[in-house]
């Protein structure tokens, strides 16, 4: 009889607490996590993980803390450049440390490659001008380029592709 009583009680809240967090998992914005790489914001240094949301018509810029402090607010029509790139780099830390341990393991792992994901914003906003580099995550920073060039009408730019000569 307990027994009984006790799983209808606990039916009756998982009922009322499942709805509940759904539906707050379903009103929160989603947000883009990216790492500072260098640019024209004041309150961050460069390797601090931030929140990146785009809204309908800006794209804000967040700690990544409990209070969310908001760092920048970026009106998408000032939007000047979007652009992004590649840093591909060898393992050779890993791979040297590995090929202490086993020789053939240590030899595969200096042929794997990494790569860091970068995108850069510039915008002028009146008198105001301002831009930012940011390394974004490999499984977002597509859907975030997406995401961008969406709301400010700009056609994102490869900076590997461009050639610079002296």
């Amino acid at each position: 009889m307990v027994i009984n009583r006790f799983f209808k009680l606990v039916a009756a809240l998982l009922c009322a607490t499942v709805p509940v967090t759904i539906y707050a998992a379903t009103d929160q914005q989603p947000s883009y996590k990216i790492i500072y790489d260098g640019g024209s914001l004041s309150d961050a240094k460069a390797g601090t993980d931030l929140k990146l949301y785009i809204d309908s018509d800006k794209i804000r810029i967040v700690k990544d803390n409990k209070a969310g402090t908001e760092v920048v607010s970026i009106s998408a029509a000032s939007v000047t450049e979007i652009s992004y790139g590649q840093d591909v780099h060898r393992r050779v830390g890993a791979a040297i440390g590995l090929a202490v341990v086993s020789l053939g393991i240590g030899a595969l792992m200096l042929l794997a490659k990494s790569k860091k994901h970068f995108i850069g914003i510039t915008w002028v906003d009146g008198e105001k001008k301002g831009g930012i580099a940011f390394q974004a995550d490999k499984s977002d920073y597509r859907g975030l380029l997406a995401g961008l060039e969406g709301i400010t009408g700009k056609k994102a730019v490869d900076s590997d592709a461009l050639n610079v000569k002296n």
